[in-house]
């Protein structure tokens, strides 16, 4: 009783300080269970014959293998980038190592939910990751039954923010991108649109939002949703162009999307009304083509985005000298290390609730810019994009046309179910 007192006041000063500044969420940290709860920092034996600086421990379960395991590598490359910038080179945070335990999940839930058992099984007490949104949605409550701090990464499902006191997003959600998109829209009185998704987690998510965001302005929103294994993607984008939209939003992840965006091009629906969608990864760019100027993106991360700031520039720095390729999901894998970082150092590397203390609210530089972690929900407040790609070819690029403060796309706050 006397924490739920306790977080409703610190709800009633985050929205306070909300009005005032712009801020990121931070996450994470662990140690075995068998350890007394301490701060990070603590010196000496805590009783237990445990080191007091014993290594925090952080399972990362991420898609390293499945559709989405160019995403997952974008991801973990962040994370390990993050993590060095954060402990400014030494692995370590208040006298604790950082020792992070890779997992793959291959986009299956029970997979993710089975690793994930193992690793707070052997007393695992922070896990990150995530890069499927159906996954992360089995993984949230698991943290909040076992009182581990998660932090997810790219999983876009709304249903993510407030699920749980012990959960937290290290990447964006649905509902900013359909603000973000809803920006560059204008008056949607009475215009037609239509959602092409695949029927998954994320699409549907996508679905609701677009619902709730332009539907309220009053938009008629209808959907086409595709299953997730479908291929010849033809079927679908005739059915989008016989329904004749004023708008259409594509919501779409994975390997299918060259064949889509074929798709459409070749059944006249990007040249027959508004194409709205959101900028992919980087290997997307050259299947736009010419097209690519009849496109309208709403874009959650492309380098350079973040203006060159001194976080973005760190975070592009690194990742290029350890071979990878910065992308879409580097900044949620970076953040997720800074988010883990900061509730060693500012929290405890024993006691989950600390960490969660300590992660609501904070206000932080991050690759995209100044973030925030929204205390009652811990939705993750943050700038978005709107973009156009410009050249030819395999030249193509994104070119940023315009930052949409983090206050302009928060999503509605949504109170921690416990």
């Amino acid at each position: 009783m006397r924490r739920r007192t306790s977080r409703a006041s610190r709800s009633r000063r985050s929205l306070t300080d909300i009005r005032a500044v712009a801020v990121l969420a931070a996450a994470g940290l662990l140690l075995t269970g068998c350890t007394a709860a301490g701060t990070a920092g603590d010196s000496g034996s805590d009783g237990s014959g445990k080191s007091a600086d014993a290594p925090v421990k952080v399972g990362l379960v991420y898609s390293r293998t499945g559709l989405l395991a160019d995403y997952g590598k974008q991801y973990r490359d962040g994370f390990m980038a993050g993590l060095d910038y954060a402990t400014q080179g030494t692995g370590k945070v208040a006298g604790h190592r950082i020792e992070v335990t890779e997992q793959d999940d291959a986009g299956d839930p029970g997979k993710a939910v089975s690793a994930a058992k193992n690793l707070i099984g052997k007393g695992y007490k922070v896990l990150a990751g995530t890069t499927d949104s159906g996954v992360a949605l089995q993984m949230a409550p698991l943290a909040a039954q076992n009182k581990v701090l998660y932090v997810s990464g790219p999983a876009a499902t709304d249903a993510v923010t407030g699920i749980n006191d012990y959960t937290f997003r290290s990447g964006r959600q649905s509902y900013q991108d359909i603000l973000t998109a809803g920006a560059m829209l204008g008056d949607a009185r009475d215009k037609k649109v239509t959602v092409l998704a695949q029927d998954s987690t994320f699409g549907q998510a996508n679905v609701a939002a677009v619902k709730a965001v332009l539907g309220a302005k009053g938009a008629k929103v209808g959907s086409v949703l595709a299953p997730p294994s479908a291929t010849d993607l033809t079927p679908f984008a005739r059915q989008v162009k016989a329904g004749g939209p004023d708008l259409v939003f594509v919501a779409w992840a994975g390997s299918t999307a060259p064949a889509l965006w074929t798709a459409l091009d070749q059944q006249g629906v990007l040249g027959a009304g508004k194409v709205v969608t959101g900028l992919a990864g980087t290997a997307s760019y050259p299947v736009f083509g010419a097209a690519g100027a009849k496109v309208s993106f709403l874009a959650h991360y492309f380098p350079g985005a973040g203006g060159g700031n001194a976080v973005e520039k760190a975070m592009l720095d690194a990742v290029t000298k350890a071979g990878g390729t910065p992308d879409l999901f580097t900044p949620d894998g970076f953040t997720a290390a800074q988010m883990i970082v900061h509730a060693v150092a500012e929290g405890s590397a024993t006691d989950p609730d600390a960490m969660v203390k300590a992660l609501e609210g904070w206000t932080f530089d991050g690759a995209k810019g100044r973030q925030q972690v929204r205390a009652e929900d811990h939705a993750l407040l943050q700038p978005m994009f709107v973009a156009r790609l410009s050249g030819k070819g395999a030249a193509l690029k994104p070119e940023l046309l315009d930052t949409e403060a983090m206050d302009a796309v928060a999503p509605p706050a949504k109170p921690s179910a416990g």
